[in-house]
């Protein structure tokens, strides 16, 4: 199976350009349709009304108009951006314009492509709607889809190469594993890499990550099996660190995640990998 259809998250952002480049590659290599999607996240009238701003009779409305004026006019050069990649490389693709909530639009579109590319907040960048991790957390956790999530920091100029196989013999790391086959085919080498295993019937074998590696094997996956113990540091620490080791430009892992008062939050080791990515990563729940 290849990536036949791919989406990536567009924005006014300085990263935007980056987050484009990576999706093209990736479309040409497997011959996908790259569709772009910019959302349009603007206030209703009732916000303005329920803000305590004097506004006369209509004028939340008027407000509204404008803001979403002027954020159609602020796609225009990102759209031409897109169009002209498109035409560059010689690529099939879609423009969408839609307008809504941020991370509930991206989940949304993202159920229908094979694979979503977004950017990694960016705490240091306000006003591109990636000042939080709750777009890459809404649209991993609820879209049924993998993510690609791009560092805001960093150029990569190869992707899957060298990749790392984060593997705790979990649900989600083997999501993860089987929808990143059409990347871990065409990679280099692979390291799967088990942090502080532990054993028994919901941990690993005698081997750490021997098992899936064999797996990996009967795919056409050359991958070796690699453990390694750091008890004094946090997993997603130990993981980012080995990576940095073997200059890894790709990682994939499970996203481990759950509801805690409505709201969705991510398991240590995915939080960590998300707030100090220095390549992307690959995350699949």
């Amino acid at each position: 199976m290849a990536y036949k259809d791919i989406l990536i998250h567009l924005d006014s952002g300085a990263r935007c350009a980056t987050r484009l480049e990576i999706a093209s590659g990736l479309a040409q290599r497997s011959g996908a349709q790259l569709t772009g999607v910019y959302v349009v996240d603007i206030p209703s009238a009732e916000f303005f009304y329920g803000a305590a701003m004097p506004l006369a009779a209509g004028g939340a409305e008027r407000v509204v108009d404008q803001v979403r004026a002027e954020a159609i006019a602020a796609a225009a050069p990102v759209e031409a951006a897109f169009r002209e990649v498109l035409r560059r490389d010689g690529l099939q693709g879609g423009w969408r314009l839609v307008e809504g909530n941020l991370p509930a639009m991206l989940a949304l579109h993202a159920r229908y492509a094979d694979l979503t590319v977004l950017g990694q907040a960016n705490p240091y960048e306000h006003g591109d709607g990636l000042s939080s991790d709750a777009v890459v957390v809404a649209t991993v956790m609820e879209s049924g889809r993998p993510v690609l999530a791009v560092p805001f920091a960093g150029d990569f100029p190869t992707l899957g190469k060298r990749v790392l196989v984060a593997w705790n013999a979990s649900r989600e790391a083997a999501r993860a594993v089987n929808d990143a086959l059409p990347l871990l085919r065409e990679a280099e080498t692979v390291t799967v890499l088990a942090v502080n295993p532990r054993r028994g019937i919901n941990g690993h074998g005698d081997v750490p990550a021997a098992d899936i590696a064999l797996h990996l094997a009967r795919h056409g996956v050359h991958a070796e099996a690699a453990h390694t113990v750091a008890k004094d540091i946090p997993d997603g620490e130990a993981l980012l660190s080995y990576a940095a080791d073997i200059s890894a430009d790709l990682i994939v892992c499970g996203a481990y995640g759950h509801s805690r008062a409505r709201e969705l939050v991510f398991g240590g080791v995915t939080r960590t990998l998300l707030a100090e990515m220095t390549a992307p990563v690959f995350l699949s729940h």
